[in-house]
């Protein structure tokens, strides 16, 4: 089998890159081998990475990536809904491969991010809704910050 065959063939069976060559598709996007790398690792990855931490980790499979072209292919796949990015006070951001509805906590000491399983209920949305005093609310983020285990002094 040559390498444009094996290329066709992992593109075909990779359900990731389905993903992906879809979301691009109806964005208007083409799938690029870098796209799909930093895709990749976003995808598999439970932390909340800087687009410094994608580049070190991509490039070991694409020695040639730029980080420009890092920052450019998250901020396509955030663009897709294919990731969100996480951005803070400080001007630092983070980017999340899930898009599920989830709820975020930050680590106030080491900025680490974890994941929290759950949505707002139906009552508590309407509620913040009639709080907002006119406000449209048009979506929600909820991070809650604190200090993480591995931060906590010994008591």
């Amino acid at each position: 089998m040559d390498a444009s065959a094996a290329v066709t063939m992992r593109n075909t069976t990779d359900p990731h890159e389905k993903v992906l060559r879809k979301a691009l598709e109806s964005s208007g996007q083409r799938f690029t081998e870098q796209r799909s790398a930093v895709f990749r690792h976003l995808s598999a990855s439970e932390d909340h990475p800087t687009a410094d931490e994608v580049f070190l980790a991509v490039r070991g499979d694409l020695p040639g990536i730029s980080l420009a072209t890092v920052y450019k292919s998250l901020e396509t796949l955030v663009g897709c809904g294919l990731a969100s990015k996480l951005t803070y006070s400080d001007g630092s951001a983070r980017y999340d491969g899930r898009t599920d509805p989830h709820h975020h906590a930050r680590c106030q000491e080491c900025g680490q991010v974890i994941d929290i399983d759950g949505t707002l209920s139906d009552d508590e949305l309407r509620e913040l809704r009639d709080n907002s005093e006119g406000f449209m609310v048009t979506g929600y983020r909820l991070e809650l910050s604190g200090i993480c285990p591995g931060c906590t002094p010994a008591a």
